[in-house]
C-alpha cells in the first residue's frame, strides 16, 4: 500500500469515527432528554436552610470569622451567581454552535442534527437559569445584582476567532462536569433542588463537551499557522475578559453580603469576603478547567512551545495554588 493510499484510508477511518461520535451524542440526547418544570423543578422551592454551592467551590471555609449561618448565606449568594454565569455563557455558546452548523448543512447530516440538538439544549438551559434566578429572587433578601448583560458579553466573545471561542467553550463544559462529579453530586449539605439542577445540566453538558472537541479539532484543521497564532491571542484576551467579569461580580456579591448579613459587617471584613469570593470564582471558572488534564491535553496538542508559554504566562496570576 502506498503512502497516499494509507493516508486516504486513515482519513476515511477518521471520518467514520467522527460520524460515530456525533451519532452517539444524538442517541444520548434522546435518551436523557428532560423538561425543566416536570423533571427538574417539580413544584419545589429553594430551601434556605441548606447551602447552594459546596465548600469545595465556594471556599467559604477560608473565612473563619463568619458564623455557620453566614457561610451558608455566602454559599447561596455564590450559588445564585454560579447559575447566572452559566446562563450568560450559554448565550454565546448557543450562537456559536448555530453558526458552526453551516459546515454540515450539505454534508454530514448526523453532525448537523447533533449540533442542532446541542443548540436546542443550550436554549433550554438559558431558560432554566432565568427560571432559577426568579425563584431565588422570591426567597433571598432583595438587592442582589448580577452586573453583566448576556448579550453584551456574547457580542464581545463572538468578536473573537472561532478557534478561541471553541477553546473557551470546551473549557467551560469540561469544568462543568468536573464540578458536578467532584463537588455537587451526593453532597447532602446542599439544597436538593440546586443539586438536581446541576445533575440534569451535567447530563446534557457531558454530550456537549464531546461535540466541542470535534468542532474545535475541525476548526483547528482549517487554520494556518498565522491564524492559529492570532487565535491564541484571542483566547488570552477572552480569559482576561472572564476575569474582569469575575472581579466585578465579586465586588457586587461582597457588597450584597454586607447588606443582608443581618449584622454590621466591617469594611475590613467585607474586603476579606470580596477577596475570598474572587479567589473562589477564579478557581471555579478558570483554574479548575485549566488544570483539568483533558483540557490541557486538547489545548496544548494544538500549540507550539512558544504559544504554550504565552498562555501559561497569561494564566499564572489567575490560577492560585489550589488543586482542581
Amino acid at each position: 500500500m502506498t503512502s497516499n493510499q494509507k493516508q486516504t484510508m486513515n482519513t476515511a477511518i477518521s471520518v467514520i469515527d467522527k460520524s460515530a461520535r456525533y451519532a452517539k451524542c444524538i442517541e444520548s440526547s434522546k435518551r436523557i432528554h428532560w423538561e425543566t418544570e416536570q423533571d427538574v423543578i417539580r413544584g419545589r422551592r429553594f430551601d434556605l436552610s441548606k447551602k447552594f454551592l459546596p465548600d469545595g467551590l465556594s471556599q467559604v471555609e477560608a473565612l473563619d470569622f463568619l458564623s455557620t449561618a453566614e457561610r451558608r448565606l455566602l454559599s447561596q449568594i455564590q450559588g445564585r451567581t454560579y447559575s447566572a454565569i452559566f446562563g450568560l455563557v450559554e448565550r454565546f455558546i448557543g450562537a456559536k454552535i448555530t453558526e458552526l452548523t453551516r459546515h454540515h448543512w450539505l454534508g454530514d447530516q448526523v453532525a448537523f442534527e447533533a449540533l442542532v440538538r446541542f443548540t436546542d439544549e443550550e436554549l433550554k438551559h438559558q431558560a432554566l437559569f432565568r427560571r432559577l434566578d426568579s425563584m431565588m429572587h422570591e426567597v433571598m433578601p432583595p438587592g442582589y445584582v448580577f452586573a453583566h448583560d448576556p448579550n453584551a458579553v456574547a457580542e464581545l466573545v463572538l468578536s473573537k476567532s472561532t478557534w478561541a471561542v471553541l477553546a473557551l467553550t470546551c473549557h467551560i463544559e469540561l469544568f462543568t462536569q468536573q464540578h458536578y462529579k467532584q463537588s455537587i453530586d451526593a453532597n447532602d449539605e446542599l439544597s436538593d433542588l440546586f443539586r438536581d439542577v446541576f445533575l440534569f445540566h451535567w447530563r446534557e453538558e457531558s454530550q456537549h463537551a464531546i461535540l466541542d472537541e470535534l468542532e474545535w479539532e475541525a476548526e483547528d484543521a482549517r487554520l494556518g499557522d498565522e491564524a492559529r497564532d492570532r487565535a491564541v491571542d484571542d483566547l488570552i484576551a477572552l480569559v482576561g475578559a472572564v476575569d474582569g467579569i469575575l472581579q466585578a461580580q465579586a465586588r457586587e456579591d461582597a457588597a450584597y453580603f454586607q447588606r443582608v448579613a443581618g449584622r454590621v459587617v466591617s469594611a475590613s471584613e467585607t474586603a476579606r469576603v470580596e477577596a475570598a469570593i474572587l479567589a473562589a470564582y477564579r478557581h471555579q471558572y478558570i483554574a479548575s478547567g485549566v488544570k483539568s488534564g483533558r483540557f490541557g491535553e486538547l489545548l496544548f496538542s494544538k500549540l507550539t512551545a512558544a504559544q504554550q508559554t504565552r498562555i501559561g504566562d497569561a494564566l499564572a496570576p489567575l490560577l492560585g495554588d489550589r488543586a482542581p
